[in-house]
């Protein structure tokens, strides 16, 4: 037995036109400051390791040292991997992620009122809650996808979204709906929060644009400005053609999520050494 796979490449003339907007959002409640002031403490503690490793090396302080910033980084990404608790690059973009949930629900409830089904994609439970809240206060009726869900239970869910009109929204979870399900019932995307791959990314849009996809669609990237949020975005887009191939069969790896974290860190870094010189 075997499976006969066709690329993207080869059906796109079947599909139609698929577009990513991005929605800037200013978080400028308290939680929003919350975050940006974890930023730029983080960014104080990256600055203060890669200065005692500039002391320890003798090397010069007045230029920049990417391969020192990179390690710094490496150190700071691998510690925060292990960590139990404190703030790191993955407390501060879930908090975003907490941040921007009934943002991004309301605008959901708009597009669901205007345009019909939407697909709402989040990473983390509790930011699938606040949406599933915050649209039920809307009036909108959701199904959910998760990934502790029987797969017979999760397939009643798809089908009661794409045959109930009544049904308004699914909110479903980037890791556990961004492959294998059919959502085309919808022709607009909202990512809530990021991907760490565009991969992971693609993949999710692509439960909506897919063979039988009668509509164009878009896929609504929310935003928080001037956060890591931002930067995030920028480095997801920068390694989507490395994605897109291999997702085509090409012979390319997939740009790893640390990558992406990695550089995140990097960036996070080189502000704080720009801030101080």
């Amino acid at each position: 037995m075997g499976i006969v796979r066709r690329k993207k490449i080869d059906v796109a003339a079947d599909l139609p036109a698929k577009r990513i907007a991005d929605l800037p959002v200013e978080l400028d409640d308290d939680l929003g400051r919350s975050i940006r002031q974890a930023e730029h403490e983080l960014g104080i503690r990256l600055l203060a390791r890669y200065n005692a490793l500039l002391r320890a090396r003798s090397e010069a302080s007045d230029i920049v040292h990417p391969e020192l910033v990179r390690m710094v980084a490496r150190a700071e990404l691998e510690e925060s991997k292990a960590a139990k608790s404190g703030e790191n690059v993955f407390t501060m973009v879930r908090k975003i992620g907490q941040a921007k949930a009934v943002l991004a629900a309301d605008f959901t409830a708009q597009l669901a009122r205007s345009v019909g089904k939407v697909v709402f994609f989040a990473k983390h439970i509790d930011v699938m809650d606040a949406a599933e809240e915050t649209l039920a206060r809307r009036g909108l009726r959701t199904v959910s996808i998760r990934g502790d869900q029987t797969a017979a239970y999760r397939q009643a869910q798809v089908d009661a979204f794409n045959n109930d009109p009544a049904v308004s929204v699914v909110v479903a979870s980037l890791t556990a709906a961004g492959v294998g399900l059919n959502l085309q019932a919808a022709s607009n995307v909202v990512l809530a929060e990021l991907s760490w791959t565009s991969a992971e990314q693609t993949q999710a849009i692509d439960r909506v644009h897919r063979i039988g996809q009668q509509e164009p669609v878009t896929a609504w990237r929310i935003i928080a400005s001037q956060t890591i949020d931002a930067k995030i975005a920028e480095l997801i887009d920068s390694k989507a053609g490395l994605a897109a191939r291999a997702l085509d069969g090409d012979d390319s790896d997939i740009a790893a999520e640390s990558s992406v974290q990695l550089d995140a860190l990097v960036h996070l870094l080189e502000k704080a050494i720009a801030e101080a010189a």
